[in-house]
């Protein structure tokens, strides 16, 4: 193709462009280097022209066209405060001064940016699955390159790279069928009756999806915990479903009562075609660990109603007071009896991100889903199918929460060391944040049993709440941002997970370091001390 005069097209095109950009941008065009007229000036004008018109044109996608259902969602534990909480680190490093250095964040329950360290095994085991190369160093242990060669196995290839069957690779189901098992004492686990998901968030999105529908006065109602977790509020909104609000007792510990499920349930019944029934246990935000009696009367409850169960069970490994103990739903659904267990449907989720674990960047989780019609059980195949496969290197970490090493091989004693090292830690930092919230006046929080947040109720004088309104936040809000802006502590304002109308609450974390945990609670009590007294 020639690029001198009477070149091809492409040529002249080019420098035709570059010409309507220059008279675009209100610079005369340049010619050709060669002697002569520039022949194409007036298209180049028109195409100038065209280019101001576009640059002057409304959006397609507008706060007012865009999808209705995707602006009503919510998630508190990334909202305006965090927000908020990234504009002062930037201008803290630019140098701008405030009473203090650093934020902390403890909105989230992100345990290796806290300062948590990984479990060894687990990341020798992805290690070795990212690189095999690595499988002939000596550095590594025989039970780690083990587990890595079966992970490979079952990978296109045997890579990690490769796309995986929608419901996970089949190994690492057969895994989690039987850590299930060995859990909850025997009762049977089918790994087609497993999922591997992107975390749990992933898999309680899909159930969700596939189990809402009806309209009016037919559409679906989903029954959540207030307090709750904001995913389930942020996807029942998204998928325009009906939210169905059941308050925990705070004043009983956060017990769930049966008849507070059957009040939210009959009001719903006048809006609404209530069919889902969610439990988070250990509970977010609220940290309470549900009995077994509890359990059953939950259970009982939704086979009686005819309630769909999605239990949230990432927390199962995080229990710390004394005499609680973790139950899952399906071992006590099971020791019900044959008309429970081969009738109520319940889909359990568990998660990489928490536990001792902590691997919330991996993005590995699973459910079992139990007693699903087989019809949709493909339907439910083919919506997941539509995202192809979860993270594959989140797969592999989810293999050695539910198939660590046991006793005999030779990683065994480090990794029940390390373990047991950041239960024993982190449940001495549920006391720890229990015992010094309860002594700041105007705050009271409830026994930390498990997960790893702290709810306290906090009293708001009346010119706070005034206050507050004047600057259309809700007090709560108003006391976090407070907070942010003279301590550097960020946390979530307890109207991000619900609350019963009268009653603020904050949520945060127990992750950090000891130390550090100890120094932000002493300038929580310090500050609150101060907002009582500036608005007394």
């Amino acid at each position: 193709c020639g690029r001198g005069p009477g070149g091809c097209r492409g040529g002249r095109t080019d420098m035709a462009l570059r010409c309507a950009a220059s008279l675009a941008a209100g610079r005369q065009p340049r010619g050709p280097r060669r002697e002569g007229t520039v022949r194409w000036s007036s298209a180049a004008k028109a195409s100038a022209v065209k280019i101001n018109d576009k640059a002057s044109r409304e959006k397609i996608l507008t706060l007012e066209s865009m999808n209705p259902q995707v602006k009503a969602v919510e998630y508190a534990v990334r909202g305006p405060i965090v927000l908020k909480a990234g504009e002062i680190e930037k201008e803290l490093r630019k140098g701008i001064k405030k009473p203090f250095t650093e934020v902390i964040k403890a909105n989230i329950g992100d345990a290796h940016a806290m300062g948590q360290r990984p479990i060894t095994f687990l990341r020798q085991v992805v290690a070795l699955c990212t690189y095999p190369n690595l499988l002939d160093s000596p550095s590594f242990p025989e039970d780690a390159k083990k587990r890595a060669r079966r992970i490979l196995q079952g990978c296109g290839g045997n890579s990690l790279g490769s796309y995986t069957a929608s419901q996970g690779i089949n190994c690492i189901r057969e895994d989690v069928a039987s850590y299930i098992e060995r859990r909850d004492g025997g009762v049977p686990a089918d790994p087609d009756n497993i999922y591997l998901t992107t975390g749990a968030s992933d898999g309680i999105s899909a159930i969700l999806k596939i189990l809402i529908s009806g309209g009016g006065k037919s559409r679906t109602g989903v029954m959540i915990p207030i307090p709750q977790y904001p995913l389930y509020s942020a996807a029942i909104s998204e998928l325009d479903a009906i939210q169905v609000n059941y308050y925990l007792d705070e004043e009983n510990c956060w017990a769930l009562n049966v008849n507070e499920l059957r009040r939210a349930l009959n009001e719903a019944k006048a809006y609404c075609n209530p069919k889902v029934l969610c439990i988070i246990n250990p509970g977010n935000p609220t940290g309470q660990v549900q009995n077994r009696k509890c359990i059953e009367d939950v259970i009982h409850f939704a086979w009686e109603e005819k309630l769909f169960l999605l239990a949230d069970e990432v927390y199962q490994d995080n229990v710390y007071s004394e005499g609680c103990q973790f139950h899952s739903f399906k071992k006590i659904l099971y020791e019900m009896g044959p008309e429970y267990y081969n009738n109520v449907e319940l889909a359990s989720f568990h998660s990489t991100s928490k536990g001792y674990m902590g691997e919330c960047g991996y993005r590995g989780g699973y459910m079992e889903v139990i007693n699903l019609h087989p019809e949709i059980k493909g339907q439910l195949v083919k919506l997941l199918s539509v995202r192809l496969c979860p993270p594959v290197s989140g797969q592999a970490a989810m293999d050695i929460v539910v198939n660590p090493p046991v006793p005999g091989e030779e990683s065994y004693a480090q990794f029940i060391k390390e373990k047991e090292s950041v239960l024993n830690n982190l449940a001495k930092k549920a006391k720890l944040t229990e015992d010094m919230f309860n002594k700041i006046p105007g705050v009271h929080c409830n026994p930390l049993q498990g997960a790893m947040y702290a709810f306290p109720r906090i009293f708001i004088p009346s010119k706070a709440i005034e206050e507050a309104e004047a600057h259309k936040m809700a007090p709560d809000m108003f006391y976090c941002m407070k907070l942010l802006e003279e301590t550097g502590i960020c946390v979530v304002p307890g109207s991000g997970f619900g609350q019963r109308e009268g009653t603020y609450h904050f949520r945060m974390t127990i992750l950090p370091p000891v130390e550090k945990l100890k120094i932000l609670l002493e300038k929580v009590k310090d500050f609150h001390i101060k907002f009582l007294e500036k608005y007394a």
